[in-house]
């Protein structure tokens, strides 16, 4: 038997200190859920931007369709309170890397984020889509097929320099681009019939839409610049955990629920934009 001396009994001493060290952070990236749930609160980052995060300037409430299903989560599956945590969107990952929040809201799921913070199945998506007249025949027989639109004698307006512009300049092979400084200038292009399509953000589209019986909405197949709208985690949060948030989400979006949560923020934003 190798003999104790006082250099081996220190070295002892300091591996028991490491691994004494280090269980809590092995516990703490085995049970995301479960530190949440002995918390008793769900701490959701909220940057804004609607129809995702909403908040009341006046009563300081949240609403919008992802503030819906985070505070749906924490209440029916964690069984916990939601509370939500005012940020902005240059802080949202950083802040969940510090503990800050348990959960950050509407994150586009990028290959640069996703090295820091880990991501679920997207709750919806992003993608450009293209506002038409209803009533425009060139439109007729068109479905959702990208080259139904991209044709001789089609007038496409973009904001320029977005995302859309380069998605669209990108994709479109015939049709013709028009290049406007904003989405006032686009939407009048496309009111005037000076354009026959408008192609910007879906969210942003989808609203007007809503609020224009005229206006139909058309998510182009190929899809342009899709990304998926997600819930970020920590890096290191358990597969388990995770998989819990995506069944979660998945159920959600299949049942048509996330559709209509989508709707009702859209809904809010047209009537003014304040929170129930």
């Amino acid at each position: 038997m190798a003999r104790l001396t006082s250099r081996n009994i220190g070295r002892l001493a300091g591996l028991g200190a490491a691994l004494w060290l280090m269980q809590p952070l092995a516990q703490a990236d085995t049970a995301h859920w479960q530190a949440v749930q002995q918390a008793g609160v769900l701490r959701c980052g909220a940057a804004v931007a609607a129809p995702y995060v909403m908040r009341d300037p006046a009563s300081g409430q949240y609403s919008g369709f992802f503030v819906d299903l985070c505070r749906d989560f924490a209440e029916h599956v964690l069984k916990v309170k939601a509370q939500f945590v005012d940020t902005s969107w240059d802080n949202q990952v950083a802040g969940l890397q510090s503990g800050k929040w348990d959960m950050a809201m509407a994150l586009n799921n990028t290959p640069e984020r996703a090295k820091a913070v880990a991501f679920s199945v997207p709750a919806t998506d992003y993608q450009i889509s293209l506002l038409v007249n209803r009533k425009n025949p060139k439109f007729s027989a068109a479905g959702n097929n990208l080259g139904d639109y991209d044709k001789p004698g089609v007038t496409i307006a973009v904001i320029s320099g977005t995302a859309a512009d380069k998605a669209v300049t990108a994709a479109v092979k015939n049709a013709t681009l028009m290049r406007l400084p904003g989405s006032d200038e686009t939407r009048m292009a496309l009111m005037s019939k000076r354009a026959d399509i408008l192609a910007d953000a879906n969210d942003t589209n989808h609203l007007f839409a809503m609020a224009n019986a005229w206006a139909n909405e058309v998510l182009p197949v190929p899809a342009l610049a899709k990304q998926g709208v997600s819930f970020a985690l920590p890096l290191q949060t358990p597969a388990d955990d995770m998989a819990e948030l995506d069944a979660y989400l998945t159920q959600q979006r299949e049942s048509g629920e996330i559709d209509k949560l989508v709707d009702k923020a859209s809904a809010q934003i047209l009537a003014g934009n304040k929170a129930p």
